[in-house]
């Protein structure tokens, strides 16, 4: 059977996030207790897990060399607080099995020897960790994902583009291409350097920039508008809802599938 590499890491909550969390560690060889407060829960978790580890493994998409059942085994679960800390290595960031971005947002306080330990561990078990240098309201990735989708809002609620439309300019074209390099170096290979393309488009950029509106309230007629349009296309019973989620993590397990087979630069 699978011995560990170091732990156990103890998961509190053993919620979607928990659950992911634990594949991941056990996917990198570590021991995971997996802590909820009922012991139902723990062991419905367990059985979500070895379910999603069988599928991952029969789809080729299972991470770590351990097989489904070496990386089952490094996992248990807990309902005692007590017994599940002992030994016991905290974390406390929460992406998904297959959005591998962990940020690292460390105290004033806290030694760079603990934050590079962190990073390292991150990277040990296949996730993306970044540096956050200072605490900001939101983090980084969220307000990147704010941002969007103010402008996103404003568009559709001042009649410019219908929000089927507006989810397709993302999903078929800004998205494709973000899925494998960011904003920064999309400027940098958009003209011969970042010193080129700021000098080259930065007055029309700013220029647009002056144009966007308010935050937008999120209520009234366009959250209907917007409403409606999803529901045309995903209704909002548990039932659609679930199967469209399930469709759009097949979609992100074959897009990290095929980032892990591209020539690393």
């Amino acid at each position: 059977m699978a011995t560990s590499a170091a732990g156990p890491v103890l998961i509190v909550g053993s919620g979607l996030i928990g659950r992911s969390w634990a594949m991941l560690f056990a996917s990198g060889g570590f021991r995971v207790k997996l802590f909820d407060i009922e012991q139902q829960q723990v062991t419905n978790a367990l059985e979500n897990i070895r379910k999603d580890m069988k599928l991952l493994e029969q789809s080729s998409s299972l991470k770590g060399s351990l097989s489904a059942e070496q990386q089952l085994f490094l996992i248990t679960g807990c309902s005692n607080i007590q017994e599940a800390v002992e030994g016991a290595i905290h974390i406390q960031v929460n992406p998904p099995y297959y959005v591998p971005l962990v940020e690292l947002v460390p105290h004033p306080e806290t030694a760079p020897a603990t934050v590079d330990r962190t990073h390292a561990l991150m990277q040990k078990i296949g996730q993306s960790p970044v540096r956050v240098l200072k605490e900001v309201d939101g983090f980084v990735l969220n307000r990147l994902q704010y941002a969007v989708i103010s402008e996103a809002w404003r568009l559709v609620q001042e009649g410019i583009v219908s929000p089927s439309d507006l989810d397709l300019v993302m999903s078929h074209g800004l998205g494709l291409r973000y899925a494998f390099i960011g904003p920064l170096e999309t400027m940098h290979l958009n003209a011969e350097g970042m010193l080129s393309y700021c000098d080259r488009y930065g007055e029309s950029m700013k220029h647009v920039l002056k144009t966007f509106g308010p935050i937008p309230e999120f209520s009234g007629a366009t959250v209907e508008k917007v409403h409606q349009a999803m529901c045309v296309k995903v209704p909002d019973d548990p039932e659609h809802l679930a199967a469209r989620r399930q469709w759009r993590d097949q979609c992100l397990m074959r897009l990290a599938k095929l980032k892990s087979q591209m020539p690393s630069q």
